[in-house]
C-alpha cells in the first residue's frame, strides 16, 4: 500500500527559534547519515555541538542579510522544497540549476506570541513576525508527497525513530502537512488579531485543536467533539485548561455545566460554591470556609442538586469532599484539592474531578455562534459602575444594615449566573430560591418564592433587570422579602418604587443590568 511506502531521509533543512531538543535531533540525523543544512543561530549551535552542518549561505551563494530578515528566501532553498521529484521534468530542472531537493524540513517560527505577551513595543512585535519560516513550511507541506515537515519539538524523538525505520510513509507525511498548515494558520491568526487590536480593524479570528471526541452532544443522536483554543480572542484558559484528576470521560453537557459552575463560583471574593444543573445554579452560597459554603449551597435546593456539577473557588478540603460523596454528583471543579479530599473523592470512581485555573485577571471578549456568524461582547465581569455597592441608590425604606447589605451584595453577584429572566432570593450568604429562564419577571419571582418556601420570610432578593410592572415585586413582598436590589430604568419605576415604599421594604437601584441568555 502507498501509505506503507517510506521515503528515506537523506537531506534535511533545519531552522528553529525554539532550540529545545535541537542538538539531540541534529545528532540523531547525522548518525543516520542525513546531510543537515541550517541557518543562523541554529547552524551555530549544531556546529558548536560538533555535528556536521552546511550553512544556508553555502547553498544559496548569498549571505544572510538585513539583520537575518533574508536567509532562506532564495530559489536554491524553495526549489529544493517544492520540487516534485516524482516528475522527470522537475528532476531535470534541478540538475540544470544545480539544486538538490530536501527530504525533511524542521522549522518553528519566531516567538511572536511570547513577544506580545511580554509587553514589548510595537516595533519589536513586528520584528518577531516570521516571513521565511512560514514560506518554507507552506512549501514543504504543499509538497508533502516528496518530503516531510516537522514544527513541534515534541515530535523529534518520534521523527528519529521513523528515520531509523527507513523514513516516513506517505500517510505520515500527509498528517504532518495537516499539522503544519494548522500551525501556520494559528500563527497568522495571532498576528492578524494583534494587528486588528492595534488598528481597530473589522476582523476577528480563532483557531482550535480537537482535545477529545465526545460520546455524543446534548442528546445521544448528536455527534460532538471538544476543541480547545490555540489562538483567538480569549486570554482565559477556562475549562479547556482543566486537568482531569479522576473519573469518567467528560460529556458535552458536563463541560457546559462545568463552565457555568466555574464562572458562578469565581464571581465571589469569599469562599464560594455553586451547584449547577442545565447551566443554571440550583445552589450557590458563600461562607467563612469552603465546607460551609458547600453546605449552604446544597441547602438551596437539595432535590435539584442530585446529579449536579459542583464548583468551588477555593481548595477543596477533606471536610467538603466528605459532604460531596454523600450525594450523587457528576463533576467537581476547583483550583486545587487537599490530598485527603482526593482520597475521599476517589471512592466515587465515576466522579469527574477537575483542577482548573482561576479566571484570568484580564477578561477577554465573550462570543457565541449564531447561524452564519458570531456575536462578540465584553465579558460580564461585574465591571459596570452599578456593581459597586457604594453607587447604589436607596429609593425605598431604611438603609440596609451591614448584614442585610452583605446579603444584597451576594444576591447581586449571584443573580448574574442565572439565566434571564432571573430572580434570586438569598439569606445568610446563600441562595434560598432561584427563578430562572422565565419569559416574564412575574413567573421568575413566583418560581423563586415557590422554591424558597418559608425561607423567603426575612430574606433579600435580586433581579437581573428592572421590574416592568409592580406585580413581580409584589410577589416578593407578599412572600416576606424585606430588601431588594434591582437595576431600575423602567418607564414605570415610579409605580414600582411606590409599591416598595407602601410595603416599607428597602430597595436599591443599581443602574446596571445583568441579562444572561
Amino acid at each position: 500500500m502507498a501509505d506503507e511506502q517510506r521515503r528515506t531521509i537523506r537531506r534535511a533543512l533545519v531552522s528553529v527559534s525554539d532550540k529545545s531538543g535541537l542538538v539531540a535531533l541534529a545528532g540523531g540525523l547525522a548518525k543516520a547519515g542525513v546531510t543537515i543544512v541550517s541557518t543562523g543561530s541554529t547552524a551555530a549551535l549544531i556546529e558548536q555541538s560538533g555535528i556536521p552542518v552546511t550553512p544556508v549561505a553555502a547553498v544559496t551563494g548569498f549571505p544572510e542579510c538585513l539583520d537575518g530578515r533574508v536567509k532562506t528566501l532564495h530559489p536554491a532553498i524553495h526549489a529544493g522544497l517544492l520540487a516534485d521529484v516524482r516528475r522527470p521534468d522537475h528532476q531535470q530542472q534541478l540538475v540544470d540549476l544545480d539544486i538538490e531537493s530536501f527530504d525533511l524540513l524542521v522549522v518553528n517560527l519566531y516567538p511572536f506570541r511570547a513577544t506580545v505577551q511580554a509587553g514589548n513595543d510595537f516595533e519589536e512585535c513586528v520584528e518577531q513576525i516570521d516571513i521565511g519560516g512560514p514560506a518554507m513550511l507552506r512549501a514543504a507541506a504543499k509538497n508533502h508527497a516528496n518530503l516531510a515537515v516537522v514544527t513541534d519539538p515534541s515530535r523529534y524523538r518520534w521523527l528519529l525513530d521513523e528515520v531509523d525505520a527507513g523514513g516516513l510513509t506517505a500517510l505520515q507525511r500527509r498528517e504532518l502537512a495537516a499539522e503544519t498548515f494548522a500551525h501556520t494558520a494559528s500563527y497568522d491568526t495571532a498576528i492578524a488579531n494583534w494587528f486588528a487590536d492595534q488598528t481597530n480593524a473589522p476582523w476577528l479570528g480563532a483557531t482550535w485543536r480537537r482535545r477529545a471526541e465526545l460520546r455524543y452532544g446534548e442528546n445521544p443522536h448528536q455527534q460532538a467533539s471538544w476543541y480547545v483554543q490555540v489562538d483567538g480572542i480569549d486570554e482565559d484558559p477556562g475549562i479547556a485548561g482543566a486537568v482531569q484528576l479522576q473519573g469518567k470521560a467528560l460529556s458535552y453537557n458536563n463541560l457546559v455545566d462545568a463552565d457555568a459552575a466555574r464562572a458562578a463560583a469565581f464571581d465571589h471574593p469569599s469562599p464560594a460554591v455553586a451547584i449547577i444543573k442545565h447551566a443554571n445554579p440550583c445552589g450557590i452560597a458563600v461562607g467563612p470556609d469552603i465546607e460551609t459554603a458547600y453546605v449552604r449551597a446544597f441547602a438551596t435546593d437539595p432535590v435539584s442538586a442530585f446529579g449536579g456539577v459542583v464548583a468551588a473557588n477555593r481548595v477543596v478540603s477533606a471536610a467538603m469532599a466528605g459532604r460531596i460523596v454523600e450525594v450523587f454528583t457528576e463533576v467537581v471543579v476547583a483550583p486545587d484539592y487537599e490530598d485527603e479530599a482526593l482520597k475521599l473523592l476517589s471512592a466515587k470512581e465515576g466522579l469527574r474531578v477537575l483542577q482548573v485555573p482561576p479566571p484570568a485577571t484580564k477578561a477577554g471578549p465573550a462570543w457565541r455562534t449564531i447561524s452564519g456568524g458570531v456575536l462578540v461582547q465584553d465579558a460580564d465581569r461585574l465591571q459596570a459602575a452599578g456593581d459597586d455597592q457604594s453607587s447604589w441608590t436607596l429609593v425605598s425604606g431604611s438603609a440596609a444594615d451591614e448584614g442585610t447589605l452583605q446579603d444584597l451584595q451576594f444576591a447581586w453577584r449571584a443573580v448574574r449566573c442565572v439565566k434571564s429572566n432571573a430572580i434570586l432570593i438569598a439569606a445568610d450568604g446563600a441562595a434560598v430560591g432561584v427563578g430562572m429562564g422565565q419569559v416574564n419577571r412575574v413567573d421568575a419571582a413566583g418560581l423563586a418564592v415557590q422554591r424558597a418556601g418559608d425561607r423567603a420570610a426575612g430574606s433579600v432578593a435580586a433581579s437581573d433587570a428592572f421590574f416592568p410592572f409592580p406585580d413581580g415585586l409584589q410577589i416578593l413582598i407578599d412572600a416576606g422579602v424585606r430588601a431588594v436590589v434591582q437595576p431600575g430604568g423602567s418607564i414605570r419605576d415610579a409605580e414600582v418604587i411606590a409599591t416598595a415604599q407602601a410595603a416599607g421594604i428597602t430597595m436599591y437601584l443599581t443602574g446596571a443590568r445583568h441579562f444572561l441568555h
